[in-house]
């Protein structure tokens, strides 16, 4: 059997009885041209290295080996086992790796032998932020993220200095990569339907990545600053160095979260770390 000769994707989930699970956050991409057009936007080569996090009946993940990669998917849910191992069978031998585990304490590094890969995930809504902030602050780095969300979610990472979605998630997103919104998925385009929308957003690790240090401090300051981010900087990092630090970086005490950019809350990490000596 080739990848070609596999069922639709609706009846291989009727002949396993299986059906989605709220407490896995799973909403089913059973329309292949929707997975192919991911794969796409994914730019993935053929001999790419891929993570899929959450494959579920395998929807994204035919169309990653139709794309010629080489699939490593990460499945929490244990009942998915016959329906992926029958992919992997139809797909080139040793195309498709099968990992039965959770992402979040999943290391991505061993899964890659210590390589390069890239993500591209139709993500389970309940762990798609906890996700990214794990790839997005190492210590395995992606090639390139291409992943699904809830449309919120999406718009949050690539959200503007001052907007209303501009949160610790834009800046340590931003701070990393360059990331865009590439396609939008309604609601009706999944089995069972979720109450919201979704997209998908793209994200390419930056040429000046922060060092580890450096990320570090700025997860630390992002945490302290939007935690509280109706207060002033002067009140929000009054626990974490305060005035000095505030002035150090060249920013106004007054000033509130939302209205710092990227690069403002990069200097705050570099006078976090200059005050400590590092």
């Amino acid at each position: 059997m080739s990848l070609e000769d596999l069922p639709p994707l609706r009846d291989a989930l009727a002949e396993h009885g299986l059906l989605a699970k709220k407490a896995f956050g799973q909403h089913f991409l059973l329309d292949l041209n929707i997975t192919r057009k991911i794969v796409r936007l994914a730019d993935v080569a053929p001999g790419d290295r891929v993570i899929e996090v959450g494959p579920g009946p395998g929807g994204l993940t035919r169309a990653l080996l139709e794309a010629g990669a080489q699939v490593t998917a990460i499945e929490k849910d244990p009942r998915f086992r016959p329906l992926l191992e029958e992919i992997a069978a139809a797909a080139a031998p040793g195309a498709l790796t099968l990992t039965f585990a959770d992402a979040l304490t999943a290391d991505e590094s061993a899964l890659m032998a210590g390589g390069p890969g890239h993500v591209v995930s139709n993500l389970p809504y309940n762990v798609g932020t906890a996700l990214l902030i794990k790839w997005l602050t190492g210590p395995w780095t992606p090639a390139s993220m291409t992943l699904m969300f809830q449309k919120e979610v999406a718009q949050r990472i690539v959200a503007p200095v001052d907007g209303d979605a501009y949160g610790r998630l834009a800046v340590i997103a931003q701070a990393t990569c360059d990331a865009a919104i590439v396609m939008d998925v309604p609601a009706r385009a999944f089995t069972p339907p979720p109450k919201v929308e979704s997209a998908v957003a793209r994200l390419t690790p930056r040429p000046d990545r922060p060092s580890p240090a450096r990320l570090d401090a700025l997860q630390k300051l992002t945490a302290a600053a939007f935690g509280q981010r109706r207060k002033m900087l002067r009140a929000s990092l009054k626990g974490v160095g305060g005035e000095p630090l505030i002035e150090a970086a060249g920013l106004n005490p007054q000033a509130r979260a939302e209205t710092v950019d990227v690069a403002g809350f990069l200097r705050l990490a570099d006078a976090w770390l200059a005050a400590r000596g590092r």
